[in-house]
């Protein structure tokens, strides 16, 4: 208990330093001490998704795990998502003296990650994305135009909206189910998710849908380590198939490396922890 209060004074501390006039984009929670990294988890899913790869990386390092406003329980705010999430990350590190932190994004946070390392090339060290591409829209229509990916988004995002409490409940229990192996994982993401607010979901899964940045990583100086995942497609595309589409969407990004997960789902952490914790610790060696 008495860790987790230092934990959560060192957070309030560290947040005081932010502009007073906006509202929190998101909650850090640090622990460890050393050169900084920042992990993002991805949509609707709380800090509690990088717990062990936190236990596993900080002690030498200083880790800096992130919630999302509107999800697991923080609070929404007004506006979309991830521009403010992107402005608020870069003073965050001005103001707390982390350098080039590397930093570390999952889904989501992955997307997060790559377009912070575009738009700040100067505040990254190195970038370790899993299971995350550069125009999710364009994965199974890799020459959509960008009016055709923003329609994409807005059906998805009005789809997201229009379920009534029960319906999208059973949906992200079918999603989830695809994403993971074990039940009891499962049933953890789904906690995160009732703790969410729906308009924060919908919304950021629809920018997700629509931003396309196959061409912009090309501005991506860090080096760059790509985890991604296949066994949850396995029975509709053969592995090779699947790794086509990494190597495309990331294919101007200078010196990436992409590996694929040999039976883990879209949560890698969860399902092979151990390979993660072995391509992370390579790459930042």
């Amino acid at each position: 208990m008495k860790r987790h209060r230092l934990i959560a004074a060192a957070a309030a501390a560290l947040f005081a330093a932010m502009p007073a006039c906006a509202a929190p984009a998101f909650k850090a929670e640090v622990t460890g001490s050393g050169p900084a990294v920042i992990l993002i988890p991805g949509l609707a899913s709380s800090s509690e998704v990088w717990q062990g790869t936190t236990q596993h990386l900080c002690g030498p390092r200083q880790c800096h795990v992130l919630t999302l406003a509107g999800f697991a329980g923080q609070p929404a705010i007004e506006g979309p998502l991830l521009p403010q999430v992107e402005q608020q990350l870069s003073d965050y590190i001005a103001a707390n003296k982390l350098g080039k932190p590397v930093i570390i994004g999952h889904s989501l946070g992955g997307f997060v990650a790559l377009r912070f390392a575009i738009d700040h090339p100067d505040q990254v060290e190195r970038l370790v994305i899993v299971d995350s591409l550069p125009a999710l829209g364009a994965m199974q229509a890799p020459q959509a135009t960008p009016e055709q990916l923003r329609q994409m988004a807005a059906g998805v995002r009005q789809e997201m909206l229009a379920a009534d409490d029960a319906s999208y409940a059973q949906a992200q229990r079918r999603n989830v189910a695809m994403m993971v192996t074990r039940s009891e994982d499962v049933d953890r993401i789904m906690q995160m998710g009732r703790g969410s607010d729906r308009n924060t979901v919908a919304g950021t899964m629809a920018e997700l849908i629509e931003t396309d940045l196959r061409d912009d990583v090309a501005k991506i100086r860090a080096p760059t380590l790509v985890l991604g995942a296949w066994a949850a497609y396995k029975d509709f595309a053969p592995r090779p198939a699947i790794e086509a589409v990494y190597t495309s969407q990331y294919g101007k990004l200078p010196g990436v490396r992409i590996e694929m997960a040999e039976t883990a789902r879209h949560f890698i952490m969860y399902d092979d922890p151990a390979w993660l914790y072995d391509r992370i610790d390579h790459f930042l060696k």
